[in-house]
């Protein structure tokens, strides 16, 4: 391992795009890696865009706190707080590194055999591949724009 990629396994950084199939009882091989950041349970839930959120144990427990401090007398609140925690489930990879998505998940995300795992920084996201291959499609265009409109004064 370059001691960049040291650097950033440090930080717990999840990052890349992978292809793995779901096996026919709905496992997923998670990315080498992915695992030692997930080893510990990760929680997984409802993403946006139709995709799954895979959120390292730590990192939903963040998510959480932020959540419970949302006024309960906020209906959008309390809408976003039932689909976010009633169809997560919480999982421990087994010994192979593979995580059951419960079926209720694979329906919301549409998913196949063929999936796409990335990782975005605190969170992992599982697609469609074919979902996934549409959303880039749409979105490519303007990563430039958005790049300059979200982080004024970044420079690479």
């Amino acid at each position: 391992m370059t001691a960049m990629a040291e650097g950033f396994a440090g930080l717990g950084l999840l990052l890349g795009t992978y292809t793995p199939k779901l096996d026919e009882k709905g496992r997923l091989i998670l990315p080498a890696k992915f695992r030692g950041r997930l080893s510990g349970g990760l929680v997984m839930t409802k993403g946006q865009e139709r995709c799954l959120f895979l959120l390292p144990m730590d990192e939903f427990q963040q998510i959480y706190t932020q959540i419970r401090q949302a006024p309960v007398t906020s209906k959008a609140a309390r809408d976003y707080t039932r689909n976010f925690l009633a169809g997560a489930s919480d999982e421990v990879p087994d010994k192979q590194g593979r995580v059951s998505i419960p079926t209720h998940l694979r329906e919301y995300a549409g998913l196949g055999r063929e999936v796409v795992v990335i990782g975005v920084g605190t969170r992992v996201e599982v697609w469609d591949a074919e979902a996934w291959a549409t959303y880039q499609e749409q979105t490519e265009p303007d990563y430039i724009d958005q790049a300059e409109e979200i982080f004024p004064g970044l420079s690479f």
